[in-house]
């Protein structure tokens, strides 16, 4: 299976950006799937995560900010950013919530900055 994160830009703060992870096969209805980010420097943290049942999760950092969502049919899970601030700025990655985890990708770039 991989994992296509795209929908990556620069964008002034305040900003909004969707973000949109593609999987080759059928595998959302079944794993929990999060995004992660990564800044230069900084290790790859937890952003937001959909459980197959629909459930969501977020990082503190993001509440209120950001809305993930799944459509199965077309394999695809979105990140909805909100409100963006220059501390949005890393590398976005989608994978699943638990390991063992599918090859992660180059990931989407997201830059907050005027």
């Amino acid at each position: 299976v991989q994992l296509q994160a795209s929908g990556g830009g620069l964008v002034q703060p305040g900003g909004s950006l969707r973000l949109s992870c593609a999987a080759s096969g059928n595998i959302f209805s079944a794993n929990a799937i999060s995004w992660y980010r990564q800044a230069p420097g900084n290790q790859r943290e937890l952003v937001a995560t959909i459980a197959s049942g629909g459930w969501t999760d977020y990082a503190d950092s993001v509440k209120g900010r950001f809305t993930i969502s799944r459509d199965n049919a077309k394999n695809t899970v979105y990140l909805q950013m909100t409100s963006l601030k220059s501390t949005d700025t890393a590398v976005y990655y989608c994978n699943k919530r638990f390991p063992p985890y599918f090859s992660w990708g180059q990931g989407t770039q997201v830059t907050v900055s005027s």
